[in-house]
């Protein structure tokens, strides 16, 4: 009977063991594949959101803190282009132009959203606020203003952040996101999260991840 009380607890030893060496290893996996997965995701809008902020610096000569009014221009607003008429090599063609007195430009204008978006649906665009895996209840943190440089040159300035904590799963993986940050923040000295531009300095919208 002892010898039996024995064999069932050490067999439930063994189970445990072996639980928890498996635990050990598939933790850290698991948080690792949904970390790249949901970074992926996060990146992939964010990089909408710095396409439409460039877009709109370009018409308007600044960045703008508000996504309506951002969504609002994706959706609705035209900007202007300008292309050549003919090709520069083309010596035939310049010439006539030339005779006409004639640039070889000419300006055009087009829909931001049919031509820089139109990988995206309406609904979607609408959507480009808010962080991935959040159920659409957690905006990126959007920040735009203007700065002085050391030169004393005006500029405008943006800022676009998703902290970790908003779109990964901090319970489950608590451990490792623990970890995660504790390492970005204090041994590489980095944002803990994704983000682009910055308040501080003009560095031309470069992301985190690039």
């Amino acid at each position: 009977m002892v010898k039996k009380i024995f064999q069932v607890i050490l067999a439930i030893a063994i189970v445990a063991l072996v639980y928890a060496i498996y635990k050990q290893i598939s933790t850290p996996i698991g948080f690792e594949n949904e970390l790249a997965t949901r970074k992926k995701a996060v990146i992939e809008r964010i990089k909408d959101i710095r396409l439409a902020e460039r877009q709109y610096k370009s018409k308007y000569q600044h960045f703008t803190a508000d996504f309506d009014s951002l969504i609002n221009f994706v959706l609705t607003e035209d900007m202007e282009g300008e292309r050549k008429i003919v090709d520069e090599d083309d010596s035939v063609a310049m010439a006539m132009l030339k005779k006409l007195k004639k640039q070889n430009v000419e300006k055009f204008t087009y829909s931001v959203k049919d031509s820089l978006f139109k990988h995206l649906t309406p609904e979607q665009v609408k959507e480009i606020r808010y962080i991935p895996y959040t159920n659409n209840k957690v905006e990126y943190i959007l920040e735009a203003g203007m700065i002085t440089t050391e030169s004393k040159v005006v500029i405008p300035v943006v800022e676009c952040r998703a902290p970790y904590k908003n779109f990964l799963d901090t319970i489950k993986y608590r451990q490792e996101f623990i970890n995660l940050v504790d390492n970005e923040v204090n041994n590489l000295d980095k944002y803990p999260g994704i983000k682009f531009g910055s308040m501080e300095a003009g560095n031309n919208e470069a992301g985190n991840w690039e």
